[in-house]
């Protein structure tokens, strides 16, 4: 794995001394959160302990192991790739009141397709959304990655097409530090990773080929793998090869369309 992650950026953090009624002068820090606050930690010399050498059932034992698990949290969700943009994307905000029927019936495919993500994790079953434009496919491909980590506790990450294939070719730069292998390594080590935005490159067989790899390498490691394409899904072996198309439909995988008018502004 690269040395430094290509694709899950940490929390930014900002340290500071504070003053620990018990400890002294102690350096702390507070850490950028999901939703884009900021969170102080406190001392952190309080913390450990509570943490290591209370007994469990004390109070200060579970408070603690309760920050450490929302920590824990929010580092998988900062580093999921969901953009400030879509942070607030749940399935509980797509609307699908006074609209087409597709778009309750997507919407229930997606919850389906989470509340069953043990199963799905195991077959290594993918999903596909495609179709128009504003329809709401990101919208849903974000809640599907907060809601796997939220409820599941896995590592799941959103990426572009296009943010794939720069990260793949900065690797031939020189000063590079990081592999191809390593890029690769990575994107197969998710538990889920969704695709976004496939079909928006160029489609030059170098993209093929490299998206191929990322699909066909987490098929071989039973891994599930969610692409969102504005494109119809007959299209996309165009982007991903016949191979990668293939993969994502085995082990009962399944197609979404979204093929009514844009619904942007109302999702």
């Amino acid at each position: 794995m690269a040395r430094t992650s290509n694709f899950c950026r940490q929390p930014h953090v900002r340290f500071f001394d504070l003053e620990c009624a018990l400890h002294g002068t102690v350096s702390s820090s507070e850490v950028e959160q999901f939703d884009g606050s900021v969170l102080p930690r406190g001392c952190k010399h309080c913390h450990w302990e509570a943490l290591h050498t209370t007994p469990k059932t004390s109070e200060a034992h579970i408070l603690a192991r309760g920050r450490k698990q929302a920590e824990d949290l929010n580092k998988l969700l900062v580093g999921s790739g969901i953009t400030p943009r879509f942070n607030s994307c749940t399935f509980e905000t797509y609307r699908t009141t006074n609209g087409p029927e597709g778009m309750s019936r997507a919407l229930h495919a997606c919850m389906d397709y989470v509340d069953q993500f043990p199963d799905n994790y195991a077959a290594g079953r993918s999903m596909v959304l495609t179709g128009n434009v504003g329809n709401g496919k990101t919208h849903l491909a974000c809640s599907i990655v907060q809601t796997v980590i939220r409820k599941h506790g896995a590592q799941a990450v959103i990426a572009t097409a296009a943010e794939i294939i720069r990260v793949f070719k900065g690797a031939m730069d020189r000063s590079a530090e990081y592999s191809d292998r390593e890029v690769l390594d990575e994107l197969a080590s998710f538990d889920l990773l969704v695709i976004d935005e496939v079909g928006a490159q160029s489609g030059s067989a170098y993209e093929l080929g490299v998206l191929h790899e990322v699909i066909d390498r987490r098929y071989q490691l039973v891994l599930p793998t969610v692409v969102v394409s504005n494109i119809a899904a007959a299209d996309l072996a165009r982007y991903i090869g016949d191979r990668a198309l293939d993969r994502l439909r085995q082990a009962g995988g399944k197609a979404i369309g979204f093929n009514w008018a844009s619904a942007r502004g109302a999702v």
